[in-house]
Order: structure tokens, then sequence, then C-alpha cells
């Protein structure tokens, strides 16, 4: 059923994307302005400790800013884990693994906040943003959460528009433009460049570091944007899986310590393109048998490679969703 099924959806995904091409005159920049914010912020400084986790294009010249050690997964799991059990949102097994038994429905409110430079470079349309919340929600209903976008503006600033992470202008956009609490997505548009697609922090990071809690996102990556073929939606799609509390699939490679989910096959490395058959891990670790989840929303795959997330990363999702966002 997985084949088949991922087929049908790229035929789908593949149509959608050349209607929305066709609908926006092959480009974003016909859009009207969507309000208008002051950028005129003070410098601050991003918290210690805060991890982002990106995803880049093949032969990104700036790396992933947030390739975890198993130490550092360590640290993470040790702490939720803790949480997760005096919550009641699971119990440890023998082996000291965190088995989880939340199971949990959320409607998210989503800002969406289109940096762009001085000159207006960077434009997405209206139709552009409410398609990507679209395919947010048809990838994240299977797990319980939808997606309901309350607000959108736009501003123009040079070194927003290409704010990479952990810079100062990240921090400074950030703490200018974030709305809402510790539930809601802020999701920002912006041409940061280096081969990066987008990046995101983790849950657990919100309470040391509540101004810098979000995603940020290519711009062209959205629905009919020119990042082919990383142009369907699903860079957002797999940041906000990060803003969710999920690893890479790829986490920790053949021997490391994995991405905490029990069916998520071990990935040796980030998957490109769609290696059908890949199977990067085959007799290196116990538990890691399968091929390499490409499918899955939380590898680097192509955007009409991907269609899923698992059972377990649902598990995970809801868990962390009730322990650090609820």
């Amino acid at each position: 059923m997985r084949a088949p099924l991922g087929q049908a959806r790229s035929l789908v995904r593949a149509l959608l994307a050349l209607v929305l091409a066709m609908t926006l005159g092959g480009s974003a920049a016909v859009a009207p302005a969507i309000g208008s914010v002051s950028s005129g912020a003070g410098v601050a400084c991003a918290e210690p400790g805060t991890a982002t986790s990106a995803k880049a294009r093949p032969g990104a010249r700036v790396a992933d800013p947030n390739t975890l050690s198993d130490a550092e997964v360590a640290s993470r799991e040790k702490a939720f884990a803790k949480g997760a059990v005096a919550k009641g949102l699971g119990h440890l097994r023998p082996d000291g693994t965190l088995d989880l038994a939340a199971a949990v429905s959320a409607t998210i409110p989503v800002y969406v906040h289109e940096i762009l430079s001085a000159a207006g470079a960077g434009d997405v349309t209206s139709s552009q943003i409410s398609a990507q919340i679209n395919v947010l929600n048809a990838a994240y209903a299977p797990s319980g959460f939808t997606f309901s976008l309350v607000g959108q503006d736009t501003t123009r600033n040079d070194s927003w528009s290409v704010a990479g992470p952990g810079s100062t202008a990240e921090t400074q956009m950030k703490n200018a433009l974030r709305q809402g609490g510790k539930n809601t997505l802020n999701i920002y548009t912006n041409n940061m460049g280096g081969g990066l697609l987008g990046w995101a922090t983790f849950p657990s990071d919100y309470t040391r570091s509540p101004n810098l809690d979000g995603v940020v996102i290519l711009y062209s990556s959205l629905p009919g944007g020119s990042a082919v073929p990383y142009n369907l939606g699903d860079t957002a799609t797999h940041e906000v899986g990060h803003w969710m509390g999920l690893y890479h699939t790829f986490q920790g490679g053949c021997s490391g310590s994995g991405d905490q989910v029990s069916d998520t096959p071990a990935e040796r490395s980030p998957a490109y393109g769609c290696p059908t058959g890949r199977d990067s891990c085959k007799g290196k670790k116990a538990g890691a048998a399968g091929l390499d989840p490409i499918t899955n929303f939380m590898d680097y795959s192509d955007d009409a490679c991907m269609f899923e997330f698992t059972q377990g990363q649902s598990s995970r999702m809801s868990a962390q969703w009730a322990l650090y966002r609820a």
C-alpha cells in the first residue's frame, strides 16, 4: 500500500504545483503587500543552548545548525522522559526506553511573517500562504493536529530578509514579530541563502527562549514557488515536525541514538531525491531493519517523495505537545 499511495500522492501534488504555478503566473511577486511592520528593532542575543534544526539542499554551503550529538539527544530525552512519566503520558520500559501512550488533538493558531528585502524581493502571495496551511493540515490531520491561520504581516528589511539561524538578524526579527504563546506557530518566510531550506526550534526550548520559538522557511519553498523540487510546501511540514518535537529520521546514523521513534528504520545519512529501495543501515544496528524511510516527512527527500509520519512519530508529537505546548 505504501508505494502506490506515494505514487498517487506525488501525481496529485505535481498537478497541484502546476495549477498553482499557472495561477500565480510563474511568480510570487504579483501579490500586494499584506500590511506593514516597522523594521526598527533593538539588538538582542540568542539564548545559549537553544537548538534549531534545519533542512538543506544537496551541496548546501551552510551546515545543518542542529546536528545533535548522541549526548545532546540523551540529555534532552532524559528530561522529556522524566516529564512525560510524571504527567502520565507514558511509562519506561524495562530497557529504560520511553513507551508513549499520548494521543491528543489540537488546533494550532498560525501567524505567517513575510520578510522581504527593501526592494521587495522574496514576496509570496496570499494564495501560496493558504496553500501552505492546506499542506500542513493534510500532513498532520492523521496525527490529530490542525492549523488555523490567524494573522499574517509583511516586513521589508534587508538584514532580516537574509537572516540565517543563530544570527543577530534572526533574533531581532523574532523579537519584533513573534505573536502568541507556546501553542502558537510562528512561520517566517525569507531568503536565508547558503542552500538552506528552513530551520526550527524544538518545543523543549520554549521556556528558555520563548521569543525565538518558531519556524523559518525559504520563501520559494511554499507551494508554487521556484525552489524545485522543494516547492510543494513540505519544507514547512518538515520544520513544523521539529517544532512539534521530532528529530530527523537519520539522527544518530546507523549506530547512534536514533530519532527516538521505534517504527522509523535507522538511516545512515539524509536521502536526497527519491532513492527507492535505499537501505543504508542494512545489518548495522539491532532494531534498524527496513528500508530507509525516504517517504517520511523528517527525511531530506524531494517534496513529491514524502507523504507520511509514522504512528510512533504521532505519539511522540502528542506527548511533546502535551508536555511542552498544551
